[in-house]
């Protein structure tokens, strides 16, 4: 909350003006005046946040340490407190959800194949005769070839025509309320996720990992969650030759205490302990596995999983799809390949799960669509964007949810067929075997609507 004085160099109101009236309105006008130009501040902080978010282009591979193991203080924070599980859990399934910070212009990825409204509204930015087919009439990217397996055994899905009407479009408001699950104050300022991770029961310090640098708002709320670059990130500060003796340290600290944070410092440097020994050779993906570019945040997935972490929910970002210019929707354009490179990712870490990605489902969405139109090879900012799940789960069909034609655009948007929060919640009922309640009271509280379940999984 900020406060403001009525004037910076005379606070007396009096003295604004001879007359009360004219003094109070200079008063309430330097006040405004003042909030106007702190608001500009927060949101160019916020737009340079995710400037820079997009144009870092997803994960890299440098190494960092984690900070939120940086510190005995650190060790007896939440990040642990959910751990009373083993480590070797039961395994219960994965969902992870791939945001692409942008707003992905959907109708370059799938698209009713032959559609008069598209042919007159964007004839530069039409699949092309190397598209892939899908069911109910659509076509898809030959971006997405490398998922072409997994289309044919009824494993890959989409979604179109997914928005919610509290999604402006800002980019920062309408990722804030994906990644929240509402609004706000709807939903208390906890991510989506975090409330379903509530849902799932005790597991490790690994059942909520963020794949980057920094922890996105889906994750953020109650319970304790990882960000990490690689598995190897996750270690104590310092230097190596006394890093033993700082954790036996800590532990002797924490020991016969008598507290419930005992249990939680131990289970944490039990999983720092698990990480360093996952990340003290190289891993190896299955042959013929080689991940690139976004991939390599699925590649320590991979690693997670195959070592027994029991990741229960993670998320990996991806930035650059906000093309208002240059989109090139064709083989080798700019959207084309930032799709190519997200299938190969995708396609990479399924192979090299192997039959662990029986247990996995991966959701990938974006804060918004773009506008029906074409805007001089280009597209801007709009709704109805499309939700895409690959799943080794069976699914009902390619062409999911509802789909009613372009004839009747909304305001030169793709109109809203499918709610976005039922979509989400559709895919993490169908990973988790959720009931109807548990989504539509926890998962996503809003006010005045009611979750309707969809049909996605065979």
């Amino acid at each position: 909350m900020h406060t403001f004085p009525l004037h910076p160099d005379c606070p007396d109101v009096r003295r604004l003006a001879d007359n009360p009236a004219e003094a109070l309105l200079r008063a309430e006008a330097d006040i405004v005046a003042a909030e106007n130009a702190a608001e500009r501040d927060r949101y160019r902080r916020l737009e340079d946040l995710e400037e820079a978010q997009q144009d870092g282009r997803g994960v890299t591979r440098r190494t960092f340490v984690a900070g939120a193991a940086a510190t005995a203080t650190a060790l007896a924070t939440a990040q642990f407190v959910t751990t009373s599980a083993s480590f070797a859990a039961t395994k219960t399934g994965t969902l992870v959800h791939v945001f692409l910070y942008g707003g992905l212009d959907g109708l370059s990825l799938v698209a009713p194949d032959n559609d008069p409204v598209l042919a007159k509204s964007r004839p530069d930015l039409l699949l092309g005769n190397d598209s892939l087919a899908v069911g109910r009439g659509f076509k898809l990217t030959s971006a997405f070839k490398p998922l072409e397996p997994w289309l044919k055994s009824n494993q890959l899905g989409f979604i179109p025509a997914v928005s919610d009407e509290r999604l402006s479009r800002s980019h920062f408001q309408a990722a804030d309320a994906c990644n929240l699950g509402g609004l706000p104050g709807e939903t208390g300022g906890r991510g989506w996720l975090d409330n379903l991770v509530d849902n799932l029961g005790a597991g490790t310090a690994f059942r909520s990992v963020g794949i980057g640098s920094t922890l996105p708002r889906s994750l953020i709320g109650n319970n304790g969650a990882l960000s990490l670059n690689n598995v190897g990130s996750l270690r104590l500060n310092g230097d190596d030759r006394f890093r033993a003796a700082t954790e036996k340290a800590i532990k002797g600290l924490f020991t016969g205490i008598n507290h419930p944070v005992e249990e939680a410092v131990q289970d944490g440097l039990s999983a720092l302990a698990t990480a360093q020994r996952l990340a003290a050779k190289p891993y190896q993906p299955a042959e013929g596995v080689t991940y690139d570019g976004v991939g390599y945040a699925f590649q320590q997935l991979a690693q997670l999983i195959k070592g027994g972490a029991n990741v229960r929910v993670a998320t990996v970002g991806m930035g650059g799809y906000d093309t208002h210019e240059n989109q090139g929707t064709a083989e080798g354009g700019q959207l084309w390949r930032r799709l190519n490179e997200l299938a190969s990712a995708m396609a990479a870490f399924f192979t090299d799960l192997g039959d662990r990605a029986d247990d996995v489902t991966i959701m990938v969405s974006s804060e918004f669509g773009r506008r029906i139109a074409s805007n001089s090879g280009g597209t801007d900012h709009g709704h109805g964007g499309v939700v895409t799940v690959l799943s080794g789960r069976k699914l009902a069909g390619s062409l999911l949810g509802t789909w009613n034609g372009l004839d009747k655009p909304d305001s030169g948007d793709v109109p809203e067929f499918n709610n976005m929060f039922d979509v989400y919640g559709a895919v993490a009922q169908g990973r988790f075997g959720l009931t109807n309640a548990q989504v539509d009271k926890m998962l996503f509280p809003q006010e005045n609507r009611t979750y309707k379940p969809m049909k996605l999984y065979a």
